[in-house]
């Protein structure tokens, strides 16, 4: 082969090399949005489709068709969730593409008299949420007492010390869910809230923070997070209905920007008012969380 010959050959084989870079590089391309959203770990509070939960099954399909990473329940009773086995209905998730990672229930803080059997309440509901795995185990509201004194307060903070000693040595995390109340409600100069706080011991109460409800209950989430850092494990991602749609009032950026202040290792969907049906409102939601830039909770 001539020198010349070869050098036009050469130039060929660069050209196409060259062109075939081009061709793979350029296929398929990866949306930036796309691939974060794929990141994000999100759950969904179930409360926000009680009307479908009649048809667990159907339902549980439904979200998991959705995206969301996981689920927390409020559906307790009797040993079984949901009317399932506690094990049943964390395969039932898992064969949805869903974790079953914590749960919504209680009790009244019981008298002197009701103790014993209370406290055996709560070892039956542990043992229930043990067997399905679940890391966390939240009651989300008090009894009037609470509201009234800080004696009834306190009864109330020495009862949940108590829970969450149960369900420390469970391996499980016991929480407190707010609404508005705990924010609105004034004893002796401070928030109910600052009480329970302040009242409760770091190593076996945890709080999931309703954003929302915060917020209406006329207090800035990030104060609380300044002045009680870590105490956030979870927060509850919630607006006036479907999140980013009409009647919109939360600006969760500024919120978000503070998540690591807050201590928050989890993020849960919760909706209570609806513009579409359960389903689609709970999924606008998600649709909205994983487009927005500054939500960062990943698996």
């Amino acid at each position: 082969m001539r020198k010349s010959g070869f050098k036009s050959l050469l130039v060929i084989a660069m050209i196409a090399f060259v062109l075939q870079g081009m061709v793979s590089c350029t296929s398929k391309p990866k949306q930036p949005a796309e691939e974060k959203g794929a990141e994000k770990f999100i759950g969904l509070q179930l409360w926000s489709v009680r009307d479908s939960m009649k048809n667990v099954a159907a339902t549980i399909d439904s979200i998991g068709k959705t995206g969301y990473k996981f689920v927390e329940t409020a559906g307790y009773g009797d040993g079984k969730i949901y009317g399932l086995d506690p094990v049943e209905f964390k395969n039932l998730c898992e064969q949805n593409g869903l974790q079953f990672l914590g749960a919504h229930t209680g009790q009244d803080v019981p008298t002197a008299e009701k103790w014993a059997e209370t406290m055996a309440w709560w070892d039956t509901c542990i043992a229930a949420h043990k067997a399905a795995g679940v890391k966390w185990i939240v009651q989300p509201w008090m009894g009037g007492t609470g509201y009234e004194s800080l004696d009834g307060l306190k009864k109330y903070c020495e009862y949940f010390n108590a829970v969450g000693e149960k369900c420390n040595a469970a391996g499980i995390r016991f929480g407190y869910h707010n609404h508005d109340k705990e924010l609105s409600t004034v004893l002796e100069g401070k928030p109910v809230y600052e009480w329970m706080l302040e009242l409760t011991d770091s190593a076996k109460v945890m709080f999931e923070m309703d954003l929302y409800w915060v917020v209406v209950g006329g207090a800035n989430p990030v104060d609380y997070f300044n002045k009680y850092p870590g105490r956030f494990e979870l927060w509850h991602i919630k607006d006036k209905a479907e999140i980013g749609g009409a009647g919109t009032m939360m600006n969760f950026a500024p919120i978000f920007a503070e998540r690591a202040k807050a201590g928050a290792k989890y993020g849960i969907v919760e909706v209570e008012e609806y513009n579409f049906s359960q389903i689609e409102s709970s999924q606008k939601s998600l649709e909205f969380l994983k487009a927005a830039d500054y939500v960062d909770f990943v698996e």
